[in-house]
């Protein structure tokens, strides 16, 4: 099982949104590549647990195809009538759940390049390893109330965002509870709210902005985000000594 040291006293980057993102920036330089194939990764296991998922739901998608074709304008309501949608939605979403570990190895990547250790393809793995129900757990239930909160006019969502911003952290270095990180994230954006805010902010602005290079850009941005949260962690509760590995 992998056991954690405390932590070095502060040594990251000051207390504010845009020393935090100019960090974020560094350590996403050093970690890009290892981004970029989490990504991927992701999107291939999506993609062919989606094809096996399929004939387990009974979607067919010649018939997502035409229901999108008759009435693009109604097709987000009418979809739901497709047979077998709502099972294969559900087990979509459950795969995506079970893939959130990977992300998180990123955040784990970063901290070694910080401290300039050697990095490997496995070290992705790290929150299958360690932590991994509390993951889940975190991120179901944060997914429920982001998912609320950018519902509601997709504004209030980037209100409730900075509350979130630790949560991964706290899991991976501290082995934390899910229910320690919600409480801990929480209390520490409350007392740095405006901090928070602009750091999350600029860094879901920074994670999306692929979207626009034909939308195959999101591969190279869309963790971006990991990494503001790593940063942010640095500054607020200072850079985690070494992951050691009990053989």
């Amino acid at each position: 099982m992998d056991t954690f040291q405390e932590f070095d006293q502060p040594t990251g980057p000051e207390k504010s949104t845009g020393a935090i993102i100019s960090h974020a920036f560094e350590m996403y330089k050093g970690v890009f590549m290892y981004a970029v194939a989490a990504v991927i990764l992701a999107v291939v296991i999506s993609f062919v647990v989606s094809l096996i998922i399929q004939p387990i739901s009974g979607v067919n998608s010649n018939d997502m195809l035409e229901e999108l074709k008759s009435s693009p304008e109604t097709f987000s309501t009418n979809m739901w009538s497709i047979p077998g949608i709502r099972t294969y939605y559900g087990l979509s979403g459950l795969v995506s759940l079970l893939l959130t570990p990977i992300y998180v190895g990123i955040i784990y990547m970063a901290n070694k390049y910080n401290l300039k250790e050697p990095m490997s393809f496995s070290d992705l793995f790290i929150g299958f390893r360690q932590n991994f129900v509390n993951i889940i757990i975190y991120t179901l239930i944060s997914s429920i109330i982001l998912g609320i909160a950018f519902t509601l006019c997709v504004i209030p969502g980037f209100f409730v965002l900075p509350f979130f911003m630790l949560g991964y952290p706290i899991l991976l270095f501290e082995n934390a509870s899910f229910s320690e990180a919600i409480s801990k994230s929480f209390s520490i954006a409350k007392n740095n709210y405006g901090t928070f805010l602009g750091a999350s902010l600029l860094g879901f602005l920074i994670s999306i902005a692929g979207i626009f290079l034909c939308g195959i850009g999101l591969v190279f941005t869309m963790l971006f985000l990991m990494i503001v949260m790593y940063s942010l962690y640095c500054a607020y509760c200072g850079r985690p000594r070494p992951i050691v590995v009990n053989k």
